[in-house]
C-alpha cells in the first residue's frame, strides 16, 4: 500500500539540509556543545569515544562527549573555520608523556599504509556546502593516533552500562575487551555493575576474552544497568581507589551528561584519567553517524508488529491495527519501519506534527483509507502527538525519570480510544514493541564502529 506520512512545513523540513543528519532529540540539542568530538582513540583522550580500528570509517566516526559544563575549546583558522576541540587531560596534566602506539607492532595492522589519523584532521559538521560559504564548523577526526598517552602495562580499564537497554550492548562490551586486549595488550579490565551506583554499591567482575566470548549471543547486558544513581564524587572516589585510568561509559544522553560531570570532577583533582563515552540511543537520533547501534535490529523486530497488525487490520471490517514504537523525540525507526514493511498506510513521528479532525487530518485520511481497502495500518513513534495529548488530558508533561528524561504520555494508548469514539472503526491491534533481542547481523558492524 501507498504510505501516508503527515508532513511539516517545508521551513522545518529544509532547515537542517546541510547537516550531515537532521536528527532530533536531546543528543541532537547536545551537538555541538556535547560533540567535541573525533579525538579518539583507547588510550589518547582525556574525554573521548572511542572507535575499533578494525572497522574504522576514515570520516565518518563518531562523537565524544564533552563537559557540558566547562568552557569550549574553541580553535579558529581562516575562511571562517572553526573547531571545536574535545577536553584532554593534558589541558591540566603539563606535558604529560606519550608511548608509540601498540598497533604499529601489531601484524594486522603495521602492514596497513597510512593507517594512523593525523592530529590535524579534522571532520565538517555540514558536508553541503555553496562556493561563497565559510568552511563552519569541524571536529576531531576518530581514529588511532601514532602515539598514546597510556602505556599497556599501566592500563587499568572499567566499562559501564547505564540507561535502557538497546540491542548491542553485549556487543560493545565484548567489542571494548577485545580491542582492549587483542590490540593494545591490556591485561586489567573491569565490569561495573549496575549502572553509575555500581561504582561504589556494587562489587565489580573481571573482564576478559574468555568471559565476553560469547556475550553478543544474548539480549540486555552482562554488566547490568539502572537509571539514576549517579554520584560524581562517590564514583570518583572508586575510581581513584581501584586505580583506574580508562572508563568507558556506555548510555544515552543522561548517562553521557553525568560522563561530563565525571570528567569535570576529575579534571579538578588532576587525575591522569581518560573518560570515553559510547553513545547509546537505539533511536538513530545521533548527527553526524550513519547509524546508532540497536537501530537496525529495531527495525526488523518493528516488522514483526506491523506483519501482525496488518494480520489482525485485515480480518475485521474497518480494521485499523495500531503499532507504537520507540522513538521518544525522533521518528527514525517508525519511518524505516514503515518504509520495509509497505503494509503500513500512515505513519506519525515526531518531527511532523499533526491533528486529528478536521481537512487534512488524521481522522479523514483513516475514513478515506478505510472506505478504499476496508482496513490500515498505523505506525506511529512514541513521542509523536504529545503535544495534542497535554491539550486533551491538561495533563503535565514536567516528570522525568531517573535519568532526567521527560516521562511520555501514551500517545498509542490515547488514539486507540479516540479512534473507538467512531462507532463504525474498529481497532484490531494495539501493539507496542520495546525491541529488546540480540543483535542481529545487520546491527553489529553498527556495533563495532562504536567501540
Amino acid at each position: 500500500m501507498d504510505s501516508y506520512r503527515f508532513k511539516s512545513s517545508s521551513k522545518q523540513s529544509t532547515s537542517s539540509e546541510t547537516d550531515h543528519h537532521h536528527h532530533h532529540h536531546q543528543f541532537g540539542s547536545l551537538i555541538p556543545r556535547l560533540g567535541r568530538k573525533y579525538r579518539s582513540l583507547s588510550f589518547d583522550s582525556g574525554l573521548l569515544l572511542i572507535v575499533n580500528q578494525r572497522f574504522e570509517s576514515p570520516t565518518r566516526l563518531v562523537m565524544a562527549t564533552s563537559a557540558l559544563n566547562s568552557d569550549k575549546k574553541i580553535v579558529t583558522g581562516p575562511a571562517g573555520y572553526v573547531l571545536e576541540d574535545v577536553p584532554h587531560f593534558s589541558d591540566y596534566i603539563p606535558n604529560p608523556p606519550t608511548y608509540p602506539n601498540p598497533l604499529q607492532d601489531n601484524a594486522a595492522y603495521s602492514v596497513v599504509k597510512q593507517y594512523f589519523v593525523d592530529e590535524d584532521d579534522t571532520v565538517p559538521q555540514k558536508i553541503v556546502v555553496h562556493p561563497d560559504s565559510p568552511r563552519g564548523t569541524h571536529f576531531r577526526r576518530a581514529g588511532p593516533r601514532q602515539r598514546v598517552y597510556f602505556d599497556s602495562d599501566d592500563v587499568v580499564a572499567c566499562i559501564v552500562t547505564c540507561g535502557g537497554l538497546c540491542p548491542g550492548l553485549n556487543t560493545v562490551i565484548r567489542e571494548i575487551v577485545c580491542g582492549l586486549s587483542y590490540m593494545y595488550g591490556v591485561k586489567k579490565i573491569l565490569g561495573i555493575e549496575g549502572g553509575y551506583r555500581g561504582f561504589y554499591a556494587r562489587n565489580t567482575i573481571d573482564l576478559d576474552l574468555k568471559t565476553v566470548n560469547d556475550i553478543h549471543k544474548r539480549g540486555g547486558t552482562i554488566l547490568g544497568t539502572s537509571r539514576g544513581g549517579h554520584d560524581t564524587t562517590k564514583i570518583v572516589d572508586s575510581i581513584q581507589d581501584r586505580g583506574i585510568n580508562q572508563v568507558y561509559i556506555i548510555g544515552g544522553d543522561g548517562s553521557q551528561k553525568g560522563a561530563a560531570a565525571i570528567f569535570e570532577e576529575i579534571r579538578r583533582r588532576g587525575l591522569k584519567v581518560a573518560v570515553a563515552g559510547i553513545p547509546k540511543t537505539i533511536d538513530n537520533d545521533i548527527p553526524i553517524i550513519d547509524r546508532s547501534f540497536g537501530f537496525d535490529t529495531a527495525v526488523e523486530e518493528a516488522q514483526r508488529a506491523i506483519n501482525a497488525a496488518h494480520v489482525e487490520a485485515t480480518s475485521f471490517e474497518n480494521g485499523i491495527g495500531l503499532v507504537k514504537l520507540m522513538g521518544r523525540y525522533s521518528g527514525f525507526i517508525a519511518m524505516y519501519a514503515t518504509l520495509a514493511s509497505r503494509d503500513v498506510d500512515c505513519c506519525l513521528i515526531p518531527e511532523s506534527p499533526f491533528f486529528l479532525e478536521g481537512k487534512g487530518g488524521l481522522f479523514e485520511f483513516i475514513g478515506k483509507r478505510l472506505k478504499e481497502n476496508g482496513h490500515m495500518v498505523i505506525v506511529i513513534a512514541e513521542g509523536a502527538g504529545q503535544d495534542l495529548l497535554s491539550e486533551s488530558n491538561e495533563q503535565s508533561t514536567t516528570l522525568k525519570d531517573a535519568s532526567g528524561n521527560k516521562l511520555l504520555q501514551d500517545v498509542g494508548l490515547w488514539i486507540s480510544q479516540r479512534i473507538k469514539l467512531r462507532k463504525t472503526w474498529i481497532t484490531a491491534a494495539i501493539i507496542f514493541v520495546p525491541p529488546l533481542p540480540p543483535t542481529t547481523a545487520t546491527n553489529s558492524p553498527s556495533c563495532i564502529r562504536f567501540t
